[in-house]
């Protein structure tokens, strides 16, 4: 079995990436709602409206997956800190992120913190320091589908694609900094 990790900061596109890879016969779990199904949401942080998670249980809940043949993926912005077999790191230019974000009703201050963490690259260095391969694609532009074809090319041995650190946002850091 192979557990592949679709992973990235809120809003860069993993829940459309998923419908695809669900409509073109995937099996993908979507971890929000695999942590309440397995009571493994802690307590919320109230100042950043979100529930901590023990990344230890939630790691060991996806035993069930990794038990089943074929390709498993796991969409969530903490995927990539699983025992999966590939990390996809999904990306998204900060000021279309922002736009998304916001068109979710988020505040302006969640928008703030998930657009730095996107400039600083922070869930590919997460990913990167792992033992476990990274890809990155830019779901900027383009549409999920054409992201599901870079994902089943690198299924497809195309490995080379997509190469950590190919992403950088840096020259928009003064805007969000």
């Amino acid at each position: 079995m192979v557990l592949i990790a679709i992973t990235g900061t809120p809003g860069v596109g993993k829940t459309s990436v998923s419908a695809e890879l669900r409509r073109r016969g995937y099996e993908v779990v979507d971890a929000n709602e695999h942590l309440r199904a397995h009571g493994l949401l802690t307590e919320k942080d109230v100042p950043r409206d979100t529930f901590n998670v023990d990344m230890e249980a939630f790691n060991d809940s996806l035993e069930e997956y990794r038990r089943k043949d074929g390709v498993v993926f796991i969409d969530s912005h903490l995927s990539h800190g699983t025992d999966c077999s590939r990390i996809i790191v999904l990306r998204c230019r900060p000021s279309v992120l922002a736009e998304r974000l916001r068109k979710r009703g988020y505040s302006e201050a969640k928008v703030r913190e998930n657009v730095q963490a996107e400039v600083l690259d922070v869930i590919l260095c997460e990913a990167t320091d792992t033992d476990i391969p990274v890809n990155e694609y830019d779901c900027s532009e383009g549409t999920p589908s054409d992201a599901v074809d870079f994902i089943e090319r690198i299924l497809n041995g195309e490995i080379e694609l997509g190469p950590p650190g190919r992403v950088d946002w840096s020259g928009e850091m003064e805007e969000w900094f």
